[in-house]
This record gives structure tokens, sequence and C-alpha cells, in this order.
């Protein structure tokens, strides 16, 4: 199993920045990345006035000597390559946004790191592009492909694919 990378963007270009976003992941990756559309998004639970996020998934190989740890830290120097600093406000608008879904078959539970991501199935926005790449795929600890967890999402916010 791939490592899967959701990621977002609603500050300045946002589809640019996902699209240079997935063109950095090649360097991350061992074989060449596995990329959903993009999708615009409606801000869940972000201050009012947040504009749209484009979104998007990608599934890469984890180079060998690549572990969870290190590619979280590779994941975090990018988004800081891309202009974000530290939050000041829970989910405010930001450049980029890379959150490690899964990597392998991983199960992790630290501060710094919980794999696979404790929300990305309850998220239409990480759901919707997971599926259009691996709708079959069956993440450790759930028991339901990301397509029947799709039909079943509550559809909290509209998706529109760009």
């Amino acid at each position: 199993m791939p490592a899967y990378i959701a990621l977002g963007s609603n500050m300045g270009d946002p589809s640019r920045n996902v699209a240079r976003a997935l063109r950095a992941l090649e360097g991350l990756s061992a074989t060449p990345v596995v990329k959903s559309s993009l999708w615009l998004t409606k801000p869940i639970d972000c201050p009012p006035g947040s504009p749209d996020f484009v979104n998007a998934i990608a599934a890469i190989e984890p180079l060998k000597y690549e572990n969870p740890e290190s590619l979280l830290a590779n994941l975090l120097e990018l988004e800081i390559g891309f202009g974000r600093h530290p939050k000041k406000v829970e989910n405010e608008p930001r450049p980029l946004d890379l959150d490690l879904i899964a990597f392998n078959e991983e199960i992790r539970d630290t501060d710094e790191l919980i794999l696979p991501h404790p929300r990305w199935h309850q998220r239409h926005f990480v759901l919707e592009p997971f599926n259009e790449i691996a709708p079959l795929a069956i993440l450790p600890g759930q028991e339901h492909t990301v397509a029947h967890l799709l039909s079943v999402a509550e559809h909290c916010a509209k998706m529109m694919r760009l």
C-alpha cells in the first residue's frame, strides 16, 4: 500500500499551490505520483469569511529510507516552503496544508503522528478525491473500502471537480 497524502489550499492561488505541491511530491516518491483531480470545497469549521479550498489527494511510493515520521517532516518542510506559518487560529486560511493519511500498513498513535489519520474517513474533501484514485483501498483499522465510506459519508460540504 502506498502513502496517501491529502492536499489543501485556500490562500493565494489555491489551484496553483496544490498543483505545485503535487509536482513537489514527485521528489518524495520512488514511482510516479498518482494524483486526483483538484476539487473546490467549501470551508468547514473555519473562521468566518474563509475562502473556499482546493483539495486533492496523492498516492506516493515512499523512498526506501523513509518512515512515517521522516515523511511527515518532509511534508511540514514543504508547507513552510509554500509560506505556511504556525497557526494563530484553528483552521485559518493557509497556502498549503498536507495531511499524511496513511503510510503503507503502518499504525501510529503518538503526540506527533496518528496513522491512519484519525478523521480521514469522516471528511468528504478527503474521501471524494481518494475515491477517484483508490476506491478499493482499505486502510488499517477499517473494514470498508474508500468507495463504501464515501457512499455512506454525511455530505456536509458541497464539492466541485475543477
